[in-house]
């Protein structure tokens, strides 16, 4: 049997090692991100997470329930049970009143499926209006033990003055009634837990600020842009922490 040189049994190693990376590193179709790490303490195990919460996930305009692919497998990941995850879908043409108002018949219809007394909202961008005049406006925060808010449109965003034909987007916009209806006096009522995320690099809600809620944790993320966040497994697994608290 021919020996070879040295050199040429480095340089098949070299292109074998190569190969093993190029595979082991390429993404898996349809595979569920890996579970976002949870936070430790020195000498400590794991927390586990309360994960018997349903969570309803709110799109923005004109959204829907696919927006939250990423978000219900982290959420998977992180303990929840599918049949504990559910997605509303409305009318991002409508009226942000009716929206709201079929929210408060979706939760009750999870809190009636699941038999749990609470659920937990997950809201994005316009979602966040729809959300605050649920809890707010029509007394649903008895009903809510937490509300997330990712890049919420709380306050606003003149970004809506480019669909001002649509009822939902003169709502969406700074200084409208609707707006003033949802912020006036307390802006995070009742026992739930409010928090939200929202960054500079936003692009869509400005001022970006605009998410920030007065009596909640509001996180502010070094650079995100408005749709990042759907796919963002850090921010949605902190998410999934806050959620199970």
């Amino acid at each position: 049997m021919r020996r070879r040189s040295p050199r040429r049994l480095l340089g098949l190693l070299a292109a074998s090692t190569v190969a093993l990376t190029l595979f082991s590193s390429a993404p898996t179709a349809a595979a569920d991100p890996a579970p976002a790490p949870v936070a430790r303490t020195a000498g400590a195990t794991a927390q586990t997470l309360a994960t018997s919460t349903p969570v309803v996930f709110v799109h923005g305009y004109t959204g829907n329930a696919s927006n939250w692919v990423t978000a219900m497998s982290v959420f998977r990941a992180s303990g929840w049970s599918s049949s504990n995850l559910f997605a509303y879908e409305y009318n991002s043409y409508g009226n942000n009143v009716t929206n709201a108002q079929g929210l408060a018949a979706f939760v009750n219809n999870v809190k009636a499926r699941t038999g749990a007394g609470k659920v937990a909202i997950v809201n994005h961008s316009m979602g966040g209006l729809v959300s605050q005049y649920y809890l707010k406006v029509l007394g649903g925060n008895t009903s809510v033990s937490h509300l997330a808010s990712i890049a919420g449109a709380n306050h606003g965003t003149t970004y809506a003055g480019a669909c001002l034909i649509y009822t939902t987007c003169q709502q969406m916009y700074p200084g409208s009634s609707f707006i003033a209806q949802i912020t006036a006096g307390d802006e995070t009522p009742g026992d739930t837990r409010y928090a939200t995320w929202y960054s500079a690099c936003d692009g869509i809600i400005l001022p970006y600020t605009s998410t920030r809620l007065d009596g909640a944790v509001n996180n502010n993320v070094p650079c995100q842009t408005h749709i990042g966040y759907l796919t963002d497994t850090v921010v949605l697994g902190a998410i999934a922490r806050f959620v199970a608290s």
